[in-house]
């Protein structure tokens, strides 16, 4: 029997694992091969990374980041990338103890809601959004209320400061400050996850509009060169 050589592509149904030592190491080749075994051969596993109009991860440029944040209807001024050290900060926090959360915070899609005091109050993440071939973000009415019903489980391993510290802005970017707003929403987003990060954008742009007696901003941070790098 011919033998095909297997890769493991992205699927947004599915919570990524970073590659780290030790333990959370172990948990990420787990993850592997339960796509493998999944997905099987590559053929297959294009297909349904196709269906869903997710394309190959690589690293972008600045020009690339801003061509595409025009396509998603993204402000110029509220555009800026993840730093590639965020993940190195993920990798730092107890290994055991906090598995699951940075597990759910390393996504490339993310909507995270932030109040005046910095503490995340909702929490939207690609792998608890299910639905196929799009991913079901107002699955039970979740973008029905400002701010969103929680999706993903609430935490406090990465609060706004902490999130601000890793967005490295633009060079069209205008550069805020948190003081003055009752949310702070960040929009992580990415060239490579195609129509899931536009669908995610036009979500969180509508559901703004229901909070009327509120001062919302929102923030979007590119991916790609998070994951393209790998």
């Amino acid at each position: 029997m011919k033998l095909y050589p297997v890769v493991v592509r992205f699927h947004p149904c599915r919570c990524y694992l970073k590659p780290l030592k030790t333990l959370k190491k172990r948990i990420y080749l787990q993850s592997i091969l339960a796509s493998i075994v999944l997905f099987g051969l590559t053929s297959c596993s294009a297909i349904i990374q196709g269906l869903y109009g997710i394309k190959n991860s690589r690293t972008v440029d600045e020009r690339t980041i801003l061509r595409y944040s025009e396509k998603y209807a993204i402000p110029a001024a509220d555009s800026y990338e993840l730093e590639p050290s965020y993940i190195s900060f993920l990798s730092s926090l107890n290994n055991v103890r906090y598995a699951e959360q940075s597990k759910n915070h390393y996504q490339p899609l993310q909507a995270l809601y932030y109040d005046k005091e910095g503490q995340l109050k909702s929490f939207q993440v690609n792998c608890f959004a299910g639905g196929f071939p799009n991913l079901k973000w107002d699955r039970n009415e979740t973008f029905t209320t400002f701010p969103p019903k929680n999706q993903a489980p609430i935490d406090s391993i990465v609060l706004l400061d902490t999130q601000l510290k890793y967005l490295k802005p633009l060079s069209q970017t205008k550069l805020h400050s948190a003081d003055g707003y009752d949310y702070i929403v960040i929009v992580y987003w990415s060239r490579f996850m195609g129509r899931q990060s536009k669908r995610l954008i036009r979500y969180v742009q509508e559901n703004s509009k229901l909070a009327s007696t509120k001062k919302v901003k929102v923030l979007y941070a590119n991916t790609d060169n998070i994951f393209g790098g790998q």
